[in-house]
This record gives structure tokens, sequence and C-alpha cells, in this order.
């Protein structure tokens, strides 16, 4: 391992973390300034540089900004003991890993730096991933074997060996949960729960009682204390889906959790220790909204220690007929045409894999023994939506999602044109603009 560079205006603070890390068997070295320390890093190799915020000189930012640009691979942890958000922000900002308010425990620097090299070492064989010539692994749930669905495969098998925390990111109905369901399935956890919920599904008030729990009395109604989810799947895994609809007051308390592994239930002060594997996934592009102040920028950073980006069907259209061999098989049909598999091929899915699905529910019902193109709803001008291209499951659904698929369809088949699309859905084109604000469209 290559020592660690501790810089900090104070040789005491200095000699103290170093002796702290030797007990950790990590190697070591200290200066006392920003210019020392760039004369250092050109004459030593180092994977992280930990630094004060606050120096004489060259001050911590001034360092971090020359790190990032001549040395980009070293990560940078900033300490501070005049910490604010706005100073965590711009150093997370500028490049910095992570930060540490001073005073700090030690074993809390120690384990930060053990997560740097954990997730170097994962992106180093993400990096390498492309090299690989080995025969990939197929998951028996996931239908696909395009190069970009091999790419998923090879990445999940990664994350499934590892034990950090997973970012999930595709459109809506590219299957996200199921990429989570088997991470969890092939990995060290797997004998542990799986918990999944949807943070855009369940209202701010009850989604924290639900991910925390709370104690007998902490709330009106609460006769009797009840676990959260991050307990229930203390030794599991937890799946966050749609974590950008999560408000910024439970990013916070999220963000804890990350941190330090611990939890309250609502009314009570008792710290309860976890060990949750997380794994989040949004449809939503996270850097845009941590640009546009609606998702914490230290939240992100932590989140996306290992991401997973799932293809829209569109883009891997030669998965599209073992997709539909796999979703006939629940049905009482011998087969489909190919005049069939064409057109099913020449459609762009705007709904993905789930959009397909339900199709080929429908035409399954319609057709005698074949499907043929007389069975498949008009994918190119759909007017209305049916009992058989969608039915309410048992648990329910969200109406947004559903409002959201609506409007993309109509889009996608107006060509853009918002007149027309607010026409097909029957919608005045004010409503529609309004519909598209509240849905982040």
């Amino acid at each position: 391992m290559k020592p660690i560079l501790i810089v900090d205006n104070e040789e005491k603070f200095c000699k103290v973390i170093q002796s702290s890390l030797e007990i950790d068997a990590i190697a070591s070295d200290y200066v006392v300034s920003g210019e020392q320390a760039k004369v250092w890093l050109q004459k030593h190799d180092t994977e992280l540089v930990i630094t004060d915020l606050r120096m004489d000189g060259m001050s911590g930012l001034d360092l971090l900004q020359y790190i990032k640009t001549t040395y980009p691979d070293i990560a940078v942890i900033m300490m501070t003991a005049f910490a604010s958000q706005k100073t965590a922000i711009e150093a997370l900002k500028e490049g910095a890993f992570d930060y540490l308010i001073k005073p700090f425990e030690m074993d809390e620097l120690v384990l930060r730096i053990r997560r740097i090299f954990r997730q170097k070492s994962l992106q180093e064989e993400n990096r390498n991933l492309k090299l690989q010539s080995s025969k990939p692994v197929f998951y028996k749930k996931i239908i696909g074997r395009s190069q970009s669905m091999i790419h998923i495969y090879q990445l999940i098998q990664k994350a499934a060996d590892s034990d950090s925390t997973v970012l999930i990111l595709g459109e809506s109905g590219t299957g996200k949960e199921l990429v989570a369901e088997t991470i969890h399935a092939n990995s060290s956890r797997q004998t542990g729960q799986f918990i999944a919920i949807n943070c855009a599904a369940v209202p701010e008030n009850l989604l924290e009682s639900e991910l925390f729990g709370y104690e007998k009395g902490a709330f009106t109604g609460a006769n009797q204390r009840k676990m959260g989810k991050f307990e229930v799947a203390r030794e599991g895994t937890i799946f966050l889906d749609e974590i950008g609809d999560m408000s910024m007051m439970l990013q916070a308390k999220l963000l804890r959790v990350l941190q330090n592994k611990q939890i309250f239930r609502l009314g009570s002060t008792e710290r309860i220790q976890i060990n949750t594997r997380i794994i989040a996934a949004t449809h939503r592009q996270l850097e845009k909204m941590v640009d546009d102040g609606h998702f914490r920028q230290d939240l992100f950073y932590r989140l996306n220690v290992f991401p997973i980006s799932i293809p829209p069907l569109r883009e891997r259209k030669e998965d599209i007929p073992e997709l539909i061999n796999h979703f006939m098989k629940s049905h009482q049909v011998i087969g489909i045409d190919r005049d069939s598999v064409n057109l099913l091929m020449q459609y762009d899915w705007p709904g993905n894999v789930r959009e397909l699905e339900n199709v080929i529910e429908r035409a399954a019902i319609m057709a005698d023994s074949i499907i043929t193109p007389h069975d498949i709803p008009d994918l190119t001008n759909v007017q209305q939506v049916d009992s058989y291209s969608f039915k309410i499951p048992e648990d329910g659904f969200n109406l947004d999602y559903f409002e959201r698929y609506l409007i993309q369809q109509a889009l996608h088949k107006a060509k853009g044109n918002k007149t027309r699309a607010a026409e097909m859905l029957g919608i005045t084109r004010r409503r529609l603009y309004s519909m598209m604000k509240s849905l982040n469209l």
C-alpha cells in the first residue's frame, strides 16, 4: 500500500494521525504546509491525501484544486474545525472525496480511508471489465444477450462480489429492481432479507417511519414499537427505488445512515447499529438535480460508489425476440409470426421492457393460438388504455408513474408537438404543461 500524505500546519496533530494509522497498518507521511505537499507529491506516489482546510499560505482548497488538476486519481479528504454546509459542499464540488469535522474519532478516519480504498479497487475492476475475454455470466431472471446487457451482467457480478453501495440508473420499465434483486441473490447477503421500498409511492411522513421505525407513543396511532426497514434488512439488502423523489429532510437522515451505519427510531434517542447494504435506483438525472438544488451533493457522492446504468430497450432491440418468447411462456399461445416480431422490432418502446410485457399480454389474450399483427395493439396511434393492456396489481400502483408513461407516449407519437400530445390525452395544453412540470418531465 502506498503511503498516505497528511497535510496540516500543526505538526503534533499530523503525528497523532500518523501514529493512529500505524496501529491499523496504514502507512503515512506528513508535511506542514500546502507548498511542502506539492513538493512531496512530485517525488512520491500516493492514492490519498488528508489535508486541513484552513492553513497558512496555500489553503486546503487551493491544494485540492492543484491535486485534482495535476493528479486526478488521488483522492482527498478535507479536515476542518470551521465546518459549515457551504464549505463542505464547496470542497465536494471541487473534487474532495470526503470531509471530517475536527475533533473526530480516529476510528472514523480509518473507516473513511478503507472506504476510499474499496471504492478505488472497484473502479479499477470496472475499468478492466471491457478487457476481460472470459465467458459472461448470465442470470436466469434477466433477459438479453446483447453486448450492452453482457456489460450489465459483468457489473452485477462485480457488485455482488462486493458489499459497497450501488446506484442503479435507468428509465422507468428497464428492470432496475430486478437488477437489485439479482445483486442481492448472488451476494454474501443472500440469506438475509431483500427489502424494497419505493420512495415516490410512500408519503414523506410515512416513509420516515417505514425506514427507521418508531417507538410506542412516538405519534398519534403509534400503539406499539415497530422496526423500520433498515432494521428488518440489517443483515441483508434494502433497495431504495426512486431515490430522486426523497425529500431533502430524509436525504439528510439517509446520509447519516451511510456515514455512521446507525439509525434512531422515531421517538427514541437510542442508537441502533445496522449492517444493511443499500442499493438505490432512480430514473431521474441526479447530477442535474444536484445542480438545481433538489438533491444533496454529499448524498449523491455517497450513493454513487458503484453505478450501473441500464440501457433502454430501444438501444438493445436485438433482445426483443428473446423477451417476447419469455413473456409468452405464461400465456396459452403457441407462438408469434414473423410479421408480428418485425412490427414489435420497429417500435421504440418508451415504456421499455414493462411496456413490451403489457403488449404481449394483451396480444396473447386476443390471439387464437399464434400472435399475428391483428392481435397487437396499434403502437403508432394508441387512443386509450383498456383493461387488456393494464391491470392494477393487488398491492396497487403509483399513479404518477402511469401518468408519466402516458405523457411520454403521447409526446413520442406527436413527435414532440405538445398541442397534439394534449389532444391525444384529452386535456388542455396548459394542463399538459402543468403535469409535465409536476412530474419533472
